[in-house]
């Protein structure tokens, strides 16, 4: 099994040296990792070493997640297909939502 320290550290040093020569800084971008069907154990993992932003598309597996790793500082983010009828629980949930398709659920985000 591949070290996640070691593969976070050469996917951000890759980062680091693509904005160089794009003439951007490093923290012009930001490493979204996408944690669907990954464990608490795992994510809580990647967080210790740097990562600390998430993203999931099911919001049924990430109510569980995101409660179970309340004590870190995380940013979440909600990148799948989005329900009406989820919006305002993705809305309390989420920092931010990459989704949104219809005018009816960037209203019920607000």
């Amino acid at each position: 099994m591949d070290d996640p320290c070691a593969t976070y550290r050469s996917i951000k040093q890759a980062i680091d040296e693509y904005t160089a020569s794009a003439g951007r800084r490093a923290e012009s971008v930001e490493l979204l990792a996408v944690s669907k069907r990954q464990g608490v154990d795992a994510i809580r993992g990647l967080a210790q070493c740097g990562q600390k932003s998430f993203g999931e598309n099911y919001l049924q597996e990430a109510k569980d997640k995101i409660g179970a790793l309340q004590d870190l500082a995380l940013t979440w983010h909600f990148i799948g297909p989005l329900q009406s009828n989820k919006a305002a629980e993705v809305a309390r949930l989420f920092d931010w939502v990459h989704t949104v398709d219809r005018e009816k659920i960037a209203l019920r985000l607000n």
